[in-house]
C-alpha cells in the first residue's frame, strides 16, 4: 500500500463553518482527483491537469497510484480491480462518513457535492467540474473538522489518532484537522472506539393500560388530513373519500360488524397521509399505539419522512414515534465492544503494525454517536460505508448487528443503553409505531405460547394495524407460518444451546451463560444444563456442509440432511445446474425414513431438558415475583420465552415433520426437500412446510384478534378481462370468496362503497390473498381510481418479435429502447442469471453512448443505493429484479422508461403448483402475473407531470390486459417500432 504524501493547500475562498472557525489551513491529499465515466474516467492530476482515461487506463492507475475518489469499493468493481491490487485510495465518502455520521448521501461524487451545496441543486455538472468538485469537496470537510464549534470534537480527535495509527488514509487530514485530543481525564475518551459509554441510558415507564375505545369519525379524518396536507395544498377529493374509507378501521367493534377495511388506492391517490390522518387521531384519543406495517423498507423510510408533517418538532416525533424492525436490523454494543477491543490492542502497542479492520469500526463509532435508533439495515447507517458490516458472512462482513437467541439481555452490559431493548420499550409508548410485516406477524405467530407465569403472551400490536403494501400481505405470513428444518436452522439451534464451538468465533456463549446464574441454586438445575448441551449433539454441529458433502456426516441430523440431499440429487436429472434444486418428499429413498425417525428421537430428547429448565425459570418467577429486581424478572421472562417458542413451537414441528416422512402430508400443507444454491455453491440442506393458504393461521392469529385493520395498496385487485362466464363460475377457484354486496354495512356517512356485482370478481383475489375470506364478518371494500391520465401519459407497447430470443438479441432490445430513451430507463427482470448476462452485453454499448448503467446483483451496492443513484442522475439507467418493480419511487422524468424482458409469470416450483391446482389453475397463473405487471407499471408515472413508456419485450396476452389502467391501449409492434415512437412520444 502506498501512503500519499500530503500538501498544505486552502481554499480561501471556503467560508468558516461557525461562528468560531479557526482559520488554519486544513491538509488534502496530494492525490489525483477521478470520477467514473460512462467509457472510463476523469482525472484531474495534482499538477491541476484534466485527462481522460479508458476503463483499462483507469484500472491501471488505480493499481499504480493513490487517487481521490468516492466508493472504493464499487470503483474498484466498475474498472475490474480487485481491491487487494489498488493503491491506498481517499475514498471522500469515509471522510464524509466520519465528519457527518448518521447523515444521508448520495454515493456518488454528485450526490457528494450536492449533499455539500457545492452545485446548484438544478445543475448537473460535467465530469471535469465534479473532479475539481471532489477536491473541494476533501477541503470542505477538512475545514469543518477544524471548527473549534464542531459537535462530537472530543470523541473524533480520539479516534481519528487511533485510525491514523491504525493506517487510515485519512488519518493525516483528519488529525491535521482536529488538533492533537485532549486528555482522557477532561474527555473520558481513550480510543475514541468506546462509543458505547456515553450512550443515554433508557428508563423504565409505567404500563400504558388498555387503549379506550373512542372512535374516529370520517369527518375527524378529514379535518386531521386538512392539517397534515396544509393550507394551499391541492384539494384531492379522492383522498379525503380515502381517509374517510380508512377511518372505517377505527371504530369501536361490535358483535358480527366488520373490522377489516381493504382499500385500493391508485397511484397518487395520497393514502400514505390518508391512513395517517385516522390512525394519528386514533392513538392520541384512546393512548394505545398504532402499528403501521410495510413490507420494505423504503416504505418505512417514507413513513417515517411523512410523518414529520404530523410532528415537525424533532423531540415530539422522537417520542411520539419508533421505528421497529426484527432484533436482527439493529448493531449489538456487545459485540461492537467485543470487535473494538481485538482491533485496538492491534495498535497498542509501541511500533505495532497498523490494523486495517480497525478503520471500519472507528466509522462505526462515529455513527453510533449520531445514529437515532441503530438500525443498520435500512436506517440512518450509511450502506455504502462500511459494506457488509451488519451481518457476517456478507462481502466483507463484520457481523455487528444482534443474531438470533445471543443476547443475554439484563446479564449484558449494555442492558441499558442497547438499541433494541430502547425501540421495545419507545414501541409501547409511541401513537405510531412503524414497523414491517415481518415483525408484526411473527410476533402474531407466537402469541399462543404461554408467558412463565402461565397466561398467553398477547401480540402489542393486535389492536389496530395498518398493512400498507398490502399485496404483499400473502408473501409475508407465507414466510411467517411456514417451518423450515434445514442444516443452517439446526446448527443454529445447537449454538443456541451450546454456545459457539469454534475457535475462531468472536462469541461463545450458550444457554449456559444466559440462565445459568438464574438457576443454579436450584438442585437440579446444573444438571440440566448439562443434559441439554449433551443432547444438543443431536443437531448439525461447525463444518456441517464439508461433512455432508465428503459423506462423513457424523450426527443425526447431519446424517438427514445427507440422505435429503441424497433424494434431491438423484430425483433431479440435471443436478450440475447453479441453481436451487427440489423434490418431494414422498416417496422418499430406502434409508431416509429410518434417519428420520433417529433425528425425531433425539429432538424428543432434547427438548425435555429445556421444558424442565422452563419450568425451573416459571417456577422461581411465580415464587419470587414480588421481590425480584426488575431487571432479572424481565430476563427470566425473556428467557422463559426463549426456550417456550422453541420447546413448544420448533422443535414439536421439526419432530412432526420428520415423523410424516412416508406418508402423505396433512391437508392444507405443502411439504418438499430443497437443496439451496447460489451462485453455484451449495448453501442449505432443507426440509420445508409451508402452509398451502397462509392467510389461514392470519386471519386466525392476526385479522380475527384485532379491534381493527386496514389493508391497503394500489394493487391489491385483479381486474381480469371480462369473459362472458357468469360471475359465479369465474369466483368458483376461490371457494366462494366473494359475498352479496347488498351485505354490505351502510357506509352513508362516507365514500359510496358498494360496487356493481360485476366488480365482485375484481375483489375475489384481494379476499383470498389478505384472509378478509377466513372471517365470519365480511371485509368492508373501498376502491380509489388514480387521479392520473395514464392514456395521455403512456405509451404501452408489446414487442411481439422476440419472444425467448437468445441473450445477445435481448441485449441488443434493451440496447435500442435505452438509447431511444436517452436514460432514465428501467430494465426488470424475471430471472437474476438473465439480469447479469444482459448487463455483460450491455453496459459497453450504452458506455459509448456516455449513458451509465447500474444493476443489482452486480454492483456492490444494495437497492436502496442504487435506486437514490438512478433517482439522482437523470439520464442513467437500471436493471432490476422484483425488489426493484416494489420498491422504486422515482416521480419525474429520471424514469421515463420501464422494459419487462418477459412476461412475469410465477415460477413453477412445487409449492406455485400445489397452489396452483388448489386456487384456480391456470386462471391462478393469470392473476398473479397481472398483479406484478401493475405493480411495475404503478412505478412509472409518480404524478400529474410524468410521462413514460412501459414495454414489455413479449407477446402480451390479451387475459393479462386487465393489469394495465383503463384507457391505456397496448400497441402490439416490432423492435424499431416500439424504439422510433418512444423516442417522438418522450421528446413531445
Amino acid at each position: 500500500m502506498m501512503q500519499a504524501p500530503m500538501s498544505n493547500s486552502s481554499d480561501s475562498s471556503l467560508p468558516p463553518t461557525g461562528s468560531s472557525a479557526i482559520q488554519r489551513r486544513v491538509m488534502v491529499p496530494d492525490a489525483s482527483a477521478l470520477v467514473a465515466t460512462p467509457r472510463g474516467s476523469i482525472v484531474l492530476t495534482t499538477e491541476g491537469e484534466i485527462v481522460e482515461l479508458t476503463k483499462a487506463q483507469t484500472a491501471e492507475r488505480l493499481k499504480r497510484e493513490p487517487h481521490l475518489i468516492v466508493h472504493t469499493r464499487f470503483t474498484a468493481r466498475r474498472f475490474g480491480v480487485r481491491l487487494g491490487d489498488m493503491a491506498q485510495s481517499f475514498d471522500a465518502l469515509e471522510l464524509f462518513g466520519f465528519v457527518y455520521p448518521a447523515q444521508f448521501c448520495t454515493p456518488t461524487p454528485l450526490g457528494l457535492a450536492r449533499t455539500l451545496s457545492l452545485v446548484d441543486p438544478a445543475h448537473t455538472p460535467e465530469p471535469e467540474e465534479l473532479a475539481v468538485e471532489l477536491l473541494t469537496a476533501a477541503r470542505t470537510l477538512a475545514q469543518t473538522l477544524a471548527d473549534q464549534d464542531y459537535p462530537g470534537r472530543d470523541q473524533a480527535a480520539a479516534l481519528a489518532r487511533t485510525m491514523d495509527k491504525a493506517g487510515w488514509a485519512w488519518g493525516p487530514v483528519v488529525t491535521a484537522a482536529l488538533g492533537a485530543p485532549r486528555s482522557y481525564a477532561d474527555t473520558g475518551w481513550l480510543t475514541g472506539l468506546e462509543a458505547w459509554k456515553k450512550l443515554p441510558e433508557w428508563e423504565e415507564t409505567a404500563a400504558r393500560g388498555k387503549p379506550g375505545n373512542r372512535p374516529v369519525a370520517p369527518e375527524e379524518a378529514g379535518g386531521r388530513l386538512r392539517q397534515l396536507v396544509g393550507a394551499g395544498a391541492e384539494d384531492r377529493q379522492g383522498q379525503k373519500d380515502y381517509a374517510s374509507a380508512a377511518s372505517r378501521a377505527f371504530l369501536p367493534r361490535e358483535p358480527g360488524e366488520p373490522h377489516l377495511v381493504l382499500a385500493e388506492a391508485g397511484t397518487g391517490t395520497g393514502k400514505t397521509l390518508g391512513y395517517i390522518a385516522p390512525a394519528s387521531l386514533w392513538a392520541e384519543r384512546n393512548d394505545a399505539p398504532v402499528w403501521l406495517s410495510t413490507y420494505t423498507k423504503n416504505l418505512q423510510r417514507q413513513l417515517d419522512q411523512e410523518l414529520t408533517k404530523l410532528y415537525p418538532d424533532p423531540e415530539q416525533k422522537s417520542s411520539k414515534v419508533v421505528l421497529r424492525k426484527g432484533r436482527e436490523n439493529y448493531l449489538c454494543l456487545l459485540n461492537f465492544e467485543e470487535g473494538a477491543g481485538r482491533a485496538a490492542a492491534g495498535v497498542a502497542a509501541p511500533g505495532a503494525p497498523g490494523n486495517p479492520s480497525l478503520i471500519p469500526l472507528g466509522l462505526i463509532a462515529r455513527w453510533i454517536r449520531a445514529t437515532r435508533d441503530g438500525d443498520m439495515l435500512g436506517g440512518d447507517f450509511p450502506s455504502w460505508l462500511v459494506p457488509g458490516a451488519a451481518r457476517a458472512g456478507n462481502e466483507g462482513g463484520i457481523g455487528l448487528t444482534d443474531r438470533r437467541g445471543e443476547c443475554v439481555y439484563s446479564a449484558c452490559p449494555h442492558y441499558k443503553t442497547c438499541f433494541i431493548e430502547r425501540a421495545t420499550r419507545k414501541s409501547r409508548n409511541a401513537d405510531i409505531v412503524v414497523a414491517n410485516h415481518a415483525l408484526v406477524l411473527t410476533q402474531a405467530a407466537n402469541a399462543h405460547i404461554p408467558d412463565a407465569s402461565g397466561e398467553l403472551v398477547l401480540s402489542e400490536n393486535t389492536q389496530r394495524v395498518v398493512f400498507d403494501e398490502g399485496h404483499h400481505v400473502f408473501d409475508a405470513a407465507d414466510g411467517a407460518f411456514s417451518v423450515v428444518l434445514s442444516g443452517f436452522e439446526t446448527a443454529e439451534l445447537r449454538r443456541w444451546i451450546r454456545g459457539s464451538e469454534a475457535r475462531r468465533s468472536r462469541r461463545t456463549r450458550g444457554l449456559r451463560e444466559r440462565v445459568g446464574d438464574l438457576i443454579e441454586d436450584i438442585d437440579e438445575g446444573p444438571k440440566l444444563l448439562d443434559e441439554a448441551e449433551s443432547a444438543a449433539r443431536v443437531l448439525a454441529g461447525p463444518g456441517w456442509q464439508t461433512r455432508i458433502q465428503t459423506e462423513a456426516a457424523n450426527t443425526p441430523a447431519e446424517q438427514f440432511l445427507a440422505q435429503v440431499r441424497l433424494q434431491v440429487l438423484t430425483r433431479n436429472t440435471n443436478d450440475t445446474t447453479p441453481f436451487s434444486l427440489e423434490t418431494q418428499v414422498s416417496p422418499p429413498i430406502e434409508d431416509l425414513p429410518a434417519t428420520a425417525s433417529r433425528l425425531s428421537n433425539g429432538l424428543g430428547e432434547l427438548a425435555r431438558p429445556l421444558r424442565a429448565i422452563a419450568g425451573l425459570l416459571s417456577k422461581r418467577l411465580q415464587e419470587e415475583g414480588d421481590s425480584l429486581e426488575p431487571a432479572t424478572r424481565m430476563r427470566i421472562e425473556a428467557a422463559y420465552g426463549a426456550i417456550i417458542r422453541r420447546t413448544g413451537g420448533l422443535i414439536p414441528s421439526w419432530m412432526a415433520m420428520l415423523q410424516g416422512i412416508g406418508r402423505e402430508p396433512d391437508e392444507g400443507f405443502v411439504e418438499w426437500f430443497e437443496l439451496e444454491r447460489s451462485d453455484g455453491r451449495e448453501r442449505d440442506i432443507a426440509m420445508r412446510r409451508h402452509w398451502l393458504d397462509p392467510t389461514i393461521p392470519l386471519a386466525e392469529v392476526v385479522l380475527d384478534r384485532a379491534q381493527g385493520v386496514l389493508v391497503t395498496s394500489a394493487t391489491l385487485r385483479d381486474e381480469p378481462v371480462l369473459q362472458t362466464a357468469p360471475v359465479e363460475d369465474v369466483l368458483d377457484p376461490f371457494s366462494g370468496a366473494s359475498r352479496d354486496i347488498h351485505d354490505m354495512p351502510d357506509m352513508s356517512a362516507g365514500p359510496t362503497m358498494a360496487e356493481p356485482p360485476e366488480d365482485e370478481m375484481h375483489w375475489a383475489s384481494a379476499e383470498v390473498r389478505t384472509g378478509a375470506m377466513h372471517l365470519a364478518a365480511p371485509a368492508i371494500r373501498a376502491s380509489f381510481p388514480s387521479p392520473f391520465d395514464y392514456a395521455n401519459q403512456v405509451r404501452v407497447f408489446a414487442v411481439h418479435e422476440l419472444g425467448r430470443a437468445r441473450l445477445d438479441v435481448l441485449a441488443g432490445a434493451y440496447r435500442t429502447l435505452f438509447e431511444a430513451s436517452g436514460g432514465g430507463a428501467l430494465g426488470i427482470f424475471t430471472a437474476i442469471a438473465r439480469l447479469r448476462a444482459v448487463h455483460e452485453r450491455l453496459q459497453p454499448a450504452l458506455a459509448a453512448k456516455g449513458l451509465n448503467l447500474y444493476a443489482q446483483h452486480v454492483d456492490a451496492m444494495d437497492v436502496g443505493t442504487l435506486v437514490d443513484i438512478f433517482k439522482s442522475e437523470r439520464d442513467s439507467c437500471l436493471l432490476g429484479t422484483d425488489a426493484v418493480r416494489d420498491g422504486v419511487d422515482v416521480p419525474g422524468d429520471a424514469l421515463r422508461m420501464l422494459v419487462f424482458d418477459r412476461v412475469p409469470w410465477p415460477r413453477p416450483d412445487i409449492l406455485h403448483k400445489a397452489r396452483r391446482s388448489a386456487f384456480g389453475g391456470g386462471r391462478y397463473d393469470d392473476m398473479i402475473a397481472r398483479l406484478r405487471l401493475r405493480q411495475a407499471f404503478g412505478r412509472l408515472i409518480r404524478s400529474a407531470d410524468d410521462r413514460g413508456v412501459f414495454t414489455i419485450l413479449a407477446p402480451l396476452p390479451s387475459k393479462l390486459l386487465g393489469a394495465l389502467p383503463k384507457g391505456v391501449v397496448v400497441e402490439r409492434v416490432g423492435l424499431a417500432e416500439a424504439a422510433q415512437a418512444s423516442a417522438d412520444f418522450l421528446n413531445q
